[in-house]
């Protein structure tokens, strides 16, 4: 394995690198959404082009995070990061300056097969930087700090920006950053790579395309549109492939993702909590903003700015949490953020059933939930990646974001249709309303508000999207103390950070077979290269 591991004041200002990519990927997901109304108009996008040119790019780096990270394992970290920043780049330009909707469809999907090489090669370099457990802790809750950060301020940004410019300055904002990350990475960033890596095996990387691509797609299109047979089918064939994948990630010597990765109970307890967490969270966010327009009536810019506390909360509780887990251990930082996350989405569940106070109140959950995901989220990818050897960091890197985007994909389908089915039951149309508004009214509440509803029917809406709420949020209640459990009994060995013996001796992972040869998948971090972590971090 070659390691050019920095530390020091070098290594911070790596991290200010890697932070660039990060907080660009947020910003371009939450700028496209107010430049589509102006693109489409101007490139005659009808709907489905619009889904797709949307979409497209969460499929695509949904699809290739694990082929990524794996790649970036076998031929560098630094060098598949600057192809991705140079190939984002270009396609950014060409996005910008689409004449068709073929073309813009086409070049999102290059900006999302660019995207995945990006984040997996952030994560894999922070673990090869940081090699001191505490230092890295608080460079991997920084770095998830300006994904959030980027959420927060990304609405702000894209408006200004779309307020001077044309449609395209959404995609061109990218391509200054990547021209500094190609120019200052080589200089200040690492190499690190697996040497003994194998060939990458194509046949793995079509079965991975396969599995994830489909899942995710059914998963939308269950979201948007319920259990028709098109999804349906989708799963299962993403399912298939899902299973013919890992029986020949079993079978070989080298596979494409090395599935002894999951031995680990942290491992496999911080995928699990990525997972669980993205369903919860992207379930009821998505209700959140639905709540906040079409009940509170607030306008999109309103519904940015009573947002953003949200998500500074969420990064001041990242950026605490490495600080928390110096004094107490792991699972106590991890089980203690999720109830907290319970607790807020309890409060949003009275809301539901009808306990009142409105808005305010609703927001005060939301913000306790808020707090709550974010220390175990902050905690769980630490865990992850510094509980592999330092060769696996990429793919511990691709399996975290990869679970996060199956996680939000599953939590819109789940709790956004168990939402509607409840609003649907607790609809009761006034009498006298017209039949179209009725209909209207029974699809959903963005078709009853477009429809026009009278104000009797309005009130019957909102009670009862109210009470949909209320029941994804209790649901999500439970599914937190549930991951608390989890925390608690997977984290249970780790103790505080920067101990060096963390192996868990009643673990039967820990046992390795004497005549295997590999290095085996210790959940303590490699500490013989640890430096002091700078007083400013």
């Amino acid at each position: 394995m070659t390691s050019s591991a920095t530390t020091g004041r070098r290594a911070w200002i790596g991290l200010a690198v890697l932070a660039l990519p990060t907080l660009l990927l947020s910003l371009d997901m939450s700028v496209l959404y107010l430049a589509l109304p102006a693109l489409s108009a101007d490139l005659g996008l009808g709907p489905t082009a619009q889904l797709w040119a949307m979409d497209v790019y969460g499929f695509m780096i949904a699809g290739f995070l694990v082929t990524m990270g794996t790649l970036g394992d076998r031929i560098g970290r630094r060098r598949l990061l600057l192809i991705g920043a140079a190939a984002f780049g270009v396609a950014s330009v060409a996005a910008a300056f689409s004449t068709g909707p073929a073309m813009l469809i086409a070049t999102r999907a290059l900006l999302g097969v660019a995207g995945a090489t990006l984040m997996p090669s952030t994560l894999g370099l922070i673990r090869t930087m940081f090699p001191d457990p505490r230092a890295r802790g608080t460079a991997i809750s920084i770095w998830m700090s300006c994904f959030m950060g980027g959420m927060t301020v990304g609405p702000l940004v894209g408006g200004a920006l779309l307020e001077a410019f044309w449609w395209g300055a959404a995609f061109l904002m990218g391509v200054p950053v990547m021209i500094l990350l190609l120019v200052v990475g080589p200089v200040l960033l690492p190499e690190s790579r697996d040497a003994g890596a194998g060939r990458l095996d194509l046949a793995s990387v079509a079965l991975s395309l396969g599995a994830v691509l489909p899942v995710v797609h059914g998963l939308k299109s269950l979201a948007a549109s319920g259990p028709e047979p098109g999804a349906l089918v989708a799963l299962a064939v993403g399912i298939g492939l899902g299973v013919l994948f890992v029986r020949r990630q079993l079978r070989l010597d080298d596979p494409l993702l090395d599935l002894r990765l999951f031995r680990r109970r942290a491992t496999a307890g911080a995928l699990g909590i990525n997972v669980g967490g993205g369903v919860v969270m992207a379930g009821t966010f998505l209700l959140l903003t639905l709540f906040l327009q079409l009940v509170a009536g607030l306008s999109v810019l309103t519904v940015g700015l009573v947002l953003a506390p949200l998500q500074a909360a969420m990064v001041v509780a990242s950026l605490l949490a490495p600080r928390l887990a110096r004094s107490i251990r792991p699972a106590r930082v991890t089980a203690a953020g999720l109830l907290i996350g319970a607790v807020g989405l309890g409060i949003v569940g009275l809301l539901g059933a009808g306990a009142g106070g409105g808005t305010v109140v609703l927001l005060a959950g939301f913000l306790l939930a808020s707090v709550g995901i974010a220390l175990p989220t902050a905690l769980g990818t630490d865990l992850l990646v510094g509980s592999v050897p330092e060769e696996k960091a990429g793919s511990a890197g691709a399996l975290s974001e990869t679970s996060g985007e199956l996680g939000i994909a599953l939590g819109v389908a789940t709790l956004g249709s168990l939402a509607t089915a409840v609003y649907r039951d607790a609809l009761v149309i006034p009498p006298g309303t017209p039949a179209p508004l009725a209909d209207a009214a029974r699809a959903g509440i963005t078709e009853a508000a477009a429809a026009g509803p009278t104000p009797a029917l309005s009130g019957a809406v909102e009670s009862a999207f109210t009470a949909g709420l209320g029941v994804a949020a209790t649901l999500g209640a439970v599914v937190f103390v549930g991951l608390a459990v989890v925390a608690t009994v997977a984290f249970r060995h780790v103790p505080v950070t920067g101990t060096a013996d963390t192996t868990d001796p009643a673990d039967p992972a820990d046992t390795t077979d004497p005549a295997d040869t590999t290095e085996p998948l210790d959940d303590t971090p490699d500490t013989r290269h640890a430096a002091p972590e700078p007083a400013a971090a």
